[in-house]
């Protein structure tokens, strides 16, 4: 098993990825399944759940159900299909062009019913997975409240045990919870005593529980979303998820599979709002032609294409990584050990949500723009995807708190001797000096492997640095450390893109010439912005002669040839006209 992190330490060979063009022809099946129950029964019923008819989202989720579209995850002894993970990573793709009902599906598989799966014991799945399986109960999960959002554990619900030791009194408020104006079983997080982080099932039918109005959204409107009240709910003892004071690694595990399912919606998401700009701006005429036929207009398709593959080899690299740990797992392990499990990809994770949450925004947005004042429309899709997709930057925790997360634990893991970081960063800082730049040679992908291996070398070189000169004050340099974080992901993302390019021309050369095209743009530009956060890291953290040291270093590792990006992104853009959508 790889070790979470390692990519920024090893270089591993191509059979050792997943990629989109390793899926089966059951993955294939899967994906088309999912597809037409969006399209046929999703889709034409969307604006009525935006206007908050709901009894058509529970309909839709039951016949989701029925479908099997909810219970890839659970195992089959519980009423699921216990299919893989790359099948789940599927189906939570295909399902994100269902506007919020994508939302309602992704709480309840997810955050919501993976408590559960993951981490309950027996009787807990035996009670309550067969029904969240067939969409007979809706799953939702409540954590965030109006004092505690990314602080989640500063949370004020409180547990208290009875004199019979039979339940817990549950008393508190949630904020902004997915599903609750629909779900019949919550994942509540509460202190009990007002001390010990617990998780706890909780249904809806438990006298005490009462649901708020529906929230006032800015997007996402066809999802539900309402406060929850608890007022001294007695939740029975056997509903205890896990253990008594052990709710944090509930909560975070699961929040780490939640950012990576995130991922993957962003990258349907994407996909559809670069089709339908197509389509439109190829019909749409201005100045006697077809707005696809202007230069700027075919820079904007490629540019976004580039990042969406940067985006889906880093997600579905992850995939493989989950399904190569998690898959034929024992589904009664012992829940801790589980919780291992999960935790190792947590870095993979949070740098999944991060990333493909921004490249959908990104994407929105220049749709938007190429749809001019009809994007701006609500009759046109466009609008309703842009403020769809101002969510995720937030959700499962901000991406300020995720790139927050990633150095530290970075180096925890190296201090833990899990992966040489330090060893390297060390390494790095003693030939520095010597360091002598090659000139990359004319094979394929020659060019973007070099800048691979500088920006892994910069980014050992800025961790060193950071953490001799702040040590245990780490915590007080958020700037830096999320530049570092930014160029990890460039690490990642570059890596993913070499990688799967170079494994899929393997298989089929030439006729894989669209994926060269896609990693020579997205290197380069991921280079580029490796190269500001550098310079801008290193201003804060030296000056005088060691800025000017430091800086000639980074020159060493930062000097190459630059390739015209500007035709190959007009070349790669042709082919994105002619298909009429994402090519990858």
């Amino acid at each position: 098993m790889q070790k979470g992190g390692s990519f920024l330490t090893e270089q591993v060979t191509t059979d050792a990825i997943f990629t989109p063009e390793d899926f089966t022809e059951e993955h294939q099946m899967i994906a088309e399944m999912t597809s037409e129950f969006v399209q046929k029964k999703v889709l034409p019923h969307l604006a009525e759940m935006e206007n908050h008819q709901f009894t058509i989202t529970k309909q839709l989720m039951e016949e989701a159900g029925n479908l099997g579209l909810l219970s890839s995850d659970i195992p089959e002894p519980y009423g699921g299909l216990g299919l893989d993970k790359i099948s789940t990573a599927i189906i939570s793709e295909r399902m994100s062009v269902a506007g919020g009902f994508s939302v309602t599906h992704g709480a309840h598989i997810g955050i919501g019913s993976l408590p559960i799966v993951l981490f309950g014991n027996k009787k807990q799945k035996e009670k309550y997975l067969p029904d969240l399986a067939v969409g007979k109960k809706i799953a939702s999960y409540a954590l965030t409240e109006p004092s505690a959002g990314s602080d989640a554990l500063s949370i004020k619900t409180t547990a208290v045990l009875n004199k019979e030791g039979t339940h817990y009194s549950l008393t508190g408020e949630k904020q902004w919870i997915t599903n609750s104006g629909i779900a019949d079983v919550f994942i509540v997080y509460a202190k009990v005593n007002s001390e010990h982080f617990t998780a706890f099932i909780v249904e809806k039918d438990f006298p005490g529980v009462s649901i708020g109005k529906e929230e006032n959204k800015l997007g996402i409107k066809s999802s539900s979303t309402c406060a929850v009240r608890f007022d001294h709910v007695d939740v029975p003892v056997e509903n205890v998820l896990g253990e008594i004071g052990k709710g944090h690694l509930i909560a975070l595990n699961i929040l780490n599979i939640g950012r990576y399912k995130l991922g993957l919606g962003a990258i349907g998401a994407s996909k559809e709002a670069l089709k339908k700009t197509i389509a439109y701006t190829d019909k749409r005429m201005q100045f006697s032609a077809p707005l696809s036929h202007f230069p700027l207009t075919l820079e904007k398709y490629a540019t976004m294409a580039a990042y969406i593959y940067a985006a889906e080899s880093s997600v579905y690299r992850t995939a493989g990584l989950l399904s190569s740990a998690m898959d034929g797992v024992d589904a009664d392990i012992e829940w801790t050990l589980m919780a291992k499990i999960i935790n190792e990809y947590v870095i993979e994770c949070s740098l999944n949500k991060i990333f493909a949450s921004e490249v959908l925004d990104m994407v929105v947005d220049e749709c938007v723009q190429l749809h001019g004042g009809n994007g701006f429309m609500e009759d046109y899709d466009i609008a309703r995807m842009y403020r769809d997709s101002r969510i995720n930057r937030i959700f499962e925790g901000t991406n300020e708190i995720n790139r927050l997360l990633i150095p530290p634990t970075l180096a925890k893991k190296s201090l833990k001797g899990e992966i040489p970081l330090l060893a390297l960063a060390k390494m790095t800082e003693k030939e520095m000096l010597s360091f002598l730049p090659k000139e990359p040679d004319d094979k394929l992908l020659s060019q973007e492997k070099m800048l691979l291996s500088n920006t892994r070398k910069i980014s050992y070189l800025l961790f060193g640095m950071m953490l001799k000169k702040y040590k245990e004050k780490l915590e007080e340099q958020q700037e830096i450390m999320v530049n570092l974080a930014n160029i990890f992901n460039a690490v990642f993302a570059m890596d993913s893109c070499i990688l799967r390019t170079e494994k899929a021309m393997g298989k089929n050369g030439q006729e894989e010439k669209q994926k060269l095209l896609y990693t020579e743009i997205y290197c380069q530009e991921a280079f580029q912005q490796v190269i500001t956060e550098a310079i801008d890291t290193l201003a804060y953290m030296l000056s005088g002669d060691e800025l000017r040291l430091a800086l000639s270093v980074l020159k060493k590792y930062t000097r190459y040839t630059p390739k015209p990006i500007i035709a190959r992104k007009r070349e790669a853009a042709k082919h994105l006209l002619t298909a009429g959508e994402y090519l990858g």
